[in-house]
């Protein structure tokens, strides 16, 4: 599977999500699901309640823990320095592994202060239960303040982009200063998918539009998208998306659906 190499390590560039399923067997059903289809990335959270699915799932399937990069994110009741540390702890135990590989602040906040929560989470990459730390839903100016804030690099912002979502000034940002950018909701919502230039690539490479769609993110350098799906059917699909690459004038007719892509991030992109 393809790797986006930052901050001295190899991301699997394709993840998975755990947000939005409602119970205990659900999300269990759907990591089993991921691994055995071979996502080796799985994003989780303490608000999502999926630590435990997510552990149990590495446990029972037939893969070794350092095989799968796991993350998870400090909810917002624990971003205080002391809780950071419990609440990492706990997350610990709930997913049954004695590291997680990347520690995310869920969301920007005006208090506690940043720098207070990156204080306890280099503390813990220093101690070696978390391997990397990020920040989630920052905008550029927020991304910058944490960079110069932490002593351990800021290996990704997790934002939203897909197709009708665009991140032009944080995408160029992250370009420029080696910050991998997670894409979550990569298929969007609603009609985010319904686009005729999207349905005639996807017909002419024989793929669906999700399948498209997912491929868009992954030909950009540094972009991680993290699909969900409890049905393993999507699951499946959502992997299938390394046997074709889309030209340089499709990845054009796709970042058009979403506006004018501008000529720097096109020339950073190689477009």
């Amino acid at each position: 599977m393809q790797q986006i190499a930052v901050d001295g390590t190899t991301v699997p560039a394709l993840g998975f999500g755990t947000s939005g399923m409602d119970t205990d067997d659900e999300r269990y059903r759907a990591v089993s699901a991921v691994l055995d289809a071979g996502y080796r990335h799985v994003d989780t959270a303490q608000m999502y309640e999926s630590e435990p699915a997510v552990g149990d799932a590495i446990r029972d399937v037939d893969v070794d823990r350092e095989e799968v990069f796991v993350t998870t994110k400090l909810s917002r009741e624990n971003r205080a320095h002391d809780a950071v540390i419990e609440s990492t702890r706990d997350s610990l135990d709930r997913l049954d592994t004695e590291y997680v590989d990347l520690l995310l602040i869920h969301s920007p906040d005006q208090e506690p202060s940043h720098e207070e929560t990156l204080d306890a989470m280099n503390e813990l990459v220093e101690e070696g239960t978390v391997q990397h730390i990020g920040v989630s839903n920052f905008s550029v100016a927020e991304t910058r303040a944490a960079i110069e804030a932490s002593d351990a690099p800021i290996l990704t912002n997790q934002v939203e982009y897909n197709l009708a979502e665009r991140r032009d000034d944080l995408l160029s940002f992250c370009l420029d200063h080696d910050v991998m950018l997670t894409a979550y909701s990569p298929l969007g919502v609603g009609d985010c998918l319904d686009h005729d230039a999207l349905a005639r690539i996807a017909d002419d490479h024989g793929k669906t539009p999700a399948q498209v769609a997912i491929r868009w993110l992954l030909q950009q350098p540094m972009v991680s998208p993290i699909p969900m799906s409890s049905n393993p059917e999507h699951v499946r699909a959502n992997a299938d998306v390394f046997g074709f690459e889309l030209a340089d004038d499709e990845m054009r007719d796709l970042f058009e659906i979403g506006g004018d892509l501008d000529d720097g991030l096109a020339d950073q992109l190689g477009l």
